[in-house]
């Protein structure tokens, strides 16, 4: 018995969608370029130039990198950029979190593991990456420095103002938001929806935090990419980021808090 589907539809139909999946797979590439050159993509690019530009000047052992530095001479709006900086920063975050809204039936707070659904489970696990990363991000400081591949790096450039601590906390915060959701929770569901493998994915997200380190040297870039790798493969693993938030925003308040109250009298930064 013939079949009342016509041939063309019948050939047309997978056709339709071979070409509807090629279409969602292109327009998943262009969402994801566009996100990380509003963010840290673009980073990645001015750091590779910034640091382009300190090996042509001088050895880059002998250059200072200096982080959350003073955006006015007056206390109060310089407050009031610090605050919008860090604000703005964030509205990729926001992005993100809207894009992966979309999807029906999606809750990307929970496709991300960014929630507070596992406090104690988040802040062990957070805590403990905290101290391991810790610990191999001063001695990959101090080998870089030795070998002459790491500037030297001031955390804080803040003047002494009373709203200085709580600025550099709420900025260890965003950058622990900003990486991690975007770096491991958005890459890495991006890219497993365009058919990369888990390793591949760590080793891309782990390679991209680097790239936006390097205009403080070779040793933070090496150093960045191993964490990168830790912090993908415990990501695949738990598929929470809010770890690797709290292990993140845990080692940059140590550092910019750390070097405000104590840099000057223990002679960090040299």
């Amino acid at each position: 018995m013939s079949s009342n589907v016509p041939k063309e539809t019948q050939i047309s139909e997978p056709s339709e969608r071979s070409e509807a999946e090629r279409v969602q797979r292109r327009g998943l590439i262009i969402e994801l370029l566009i996100v990380l050159g509003l963010s840290l993509g673009k980073s990645g690019i001015y750091s590779i130039a910034n640091l382009v530009d300190k090996m042509t000047r001088a050895p880059l052992g002998s250059q200072t990198t200096s982080l959350n530095n003073s955006l006015n001479q007056r206390q109060y709006f310089d407050l009031t950029y610090q605050l919008l900086d860090i604000f703005f920063t964030l509205v990729p975050v926001m992005l993100v979190l809207y894009l992966l809204f979309r999807i029906p039936g999606c809750n990307p707070f929970d496709r991300l593991g960014f929630n507070m659904k596992k406090p104690l489970l988040d802040l062990g696990w957070g805590a403990g990456l905290f101290l391991a990363m810790g610990i191999g991000t001063l001695g990959v400081y101090a080998l870089g420095r030795l070998l002459g591949l790491t500037t030297i790096i001031v955390p804080a450039a803040l003047d002494d103002y009373w709203w200085t601590v709580p600025v550099l906390i709420f900025s260890a915060i965003r950058h622990g938001i900003l990486e991690e959701v975007i770096v491991v929770g958005y890459l890495f569901e991006r890219l497993a929806r365009l058919g990369w493998g888990k390793w591949q994915i760590i080793l891309m997200s782990a390679v991209l935090r680097g790239s936006y380190h390097l205009y403080q040297g070779i040793g933070p870039f090496v150093g960045n990419v191993a964490m990168g790798m830790i912090f993908g493969y415990v990501y695949s693993k738990k598929g929470r980021v809010m770890p690797l938030v709290i292990a993140h925003a845990f080692l940059d308040i140590a550092g910019f808090v750390g070097y405000a109250l104590l840099g000057s009298a223990i002679g960090l930064g040299t």
